[in-house]
């Protein structure tokens, strides 16, 4: 490995713990962000020649720390940084200032740190854009690229959420138990909005957005190696995992989609579905079944089953039951409809979506869903309408290529009945 790579991979490791330190000291995330990434620089001039820290983060954080002072020293035309030999001497990464700065709070700061990004007074949009810049390190032009804005306007998205959470004067001591536990369940909730933004994307998007899912698996794991016996971050990483293995049979070489059932299991990365099946099993025996683990097991029985006509339909409606009574939703039931169309038929599925047409009115998979039943039910008139509407609602290329594949069907059958 070069020494370039190397030392970005040391650095971006290290980043999570370092900024959540220097966040804490200096309780301001422009300051905590340019202090890092002035060490980041005395790193890349340094490491190479002397070699790497024996603990990079408490490293950066002391140099850090150093840089941002020398700044204030500065305005304040006080005293001089010491010389680059005395702040980047090896030895010193264990110096008493590094612990007092790291030691035992290093797993608070760094839940402080994502938790801030996920702050309530956030929208969405922008607590994922500051989770990817500030905790991932990702560049602004790779982040607007992602969401597939302009940099000027991602930079004003990020610039907007660093001054909503100065006016928020979020507290920067170490969360209590209880805090800690509410704080999980809204970084996670942050990390699964992270991923869900690159799985999500059409093929015209994936290549720019893959890296969103990637670092979803990355946030996850810091949270699992946080937070080792809490088993919804076990179902939350293995959801993950399992989502992300089918990423190369997902989209067909025009970037239409491919359903499922029709992937070419062979391009399944079978390594990250054997981490995601043992962190799945795993949660569950700890008996206490969250959202992210029922959606993970659901997960799971698509993945273990070795063809389409091998999965446990019956099991996957069980488990989005299951989904329903945790949480509610219409997209759940949306779900639990296709599942059911699988095990039991189309009739009883078009019964459970059809009271849902008021809340899903606006939502394209709901009129996939709706033309596929009624198709199957011989319903042709019905299911053409079902899936001119979905194509209006359509939100990629892909989404719009795939049902009008649909229509393209009714009219084959069509013409084979009339011949």
């Amino acid at each position: 490995m070069s020494d370039l790579a190397w030392i970005d991979a040391a650095l971006t490791s290290a980043r999570p713990q370092a900024i959540g330190a220097l966040l804490r000291y200096f309780r301001d995330l422009d300051t905590a962000e340019e202090a890092f990434q002035e060490a980041c620089l005395r790193a890349l001039k340094t490491w190479p020649d002397k070699g790497p820290p024996r603990d990079a983060a408490s490293w950066l954080i002391m140099v850090g720390r150093n840089a941002a002072l020398d700044g204030v020293r500065r305005k304040s035309r006080l005293t001089e940084l010491p010389d680059e030999d005395q702040i980047s001497d090896v030895d010193d990464v264990e110096t008493p200032m590094a612990e007092r700065l790291d030691g035992a709070h290093y797993r608070d700061d760094i839940l402080r740190l994502m938790f801030i990004c996920c702050h309530p007074d956030l929208p969405a949009t922008q607590q994922i854009a500051l989770a990817l810049r500030i905790v991932s390190g990702l560049t602004v032009k790779q982040i607007a690229k992602a969401f597939l804005v302009g940099e000027a306007a991602m930079e004003q998205r990020i610039t907007r959420a660093k001054a909503r959470i100065a006016r928020a004067e979020v507290p920067f001591e170490a969360p209590g138990a209880v805090e800690r536990s509410q704080r999980i369940a809204a970084v996670a909730a942050m990390v699964y909005l992270v991923f869900n933004e690159g799985y999500s994307a059409g093929s015209d998007a994936a290549e720019a957005r893959a890296r969103l899912s990637e670092e979803a698996i990355r946030l996850a794991r810091l949270l699992l190696r946080l937070f080792q016996a809490e088993p919804e971050i076990m179902g939350l990483t293995a959801l993950f995992l399992l989502q992300h293995a089918r990423a190369a049979a997902r989209f067909d070489a025009d970037g239409a989609i491919i359903l499922l059932e029709d992937q070419d299991r062979t391009l399944w990365n079978r390594d990250m579905i054997g981490e995601g099946l043992a962190l799945i099993d795993k949660a569950m025996r700890h008996r206490r079944p969250g959202p992210y683990q029922i959606q993970a097991a659901i997960a799971a029985l698509h993945a273990r089953a070795a063809t389409p006509a091998d999965t446990d339909w019956a099991q996957i409606e069980a488990l989005y039951i299951g989904l329903e009574q945790l949480t509610p939703s219409p997209v759940i039931t949306l779900n639990r409809a296709v599942a059911a169309s699988k095990a039991r038929g189309p009739a009883e599925a078009l019964a459970l979506i059809e009271p849902l047409e008021a809340q899903l009115g606006g939502y394209f998979y709901f009129f996939g869903a709706r033309g596929a039943f009624l198709l199957q039910l011989g319903r042709d008139d019905e299911a053409r309408q079902a899936f001119d509407r979905a194509i209006s609602l359509a939100n990629t290329a892909a989404e719009a290529a795939h049902i009008r594949g649909q229509i393209d069907r009714l009219q084959a059958d069509a013409r084979a009945r009339r011949g």
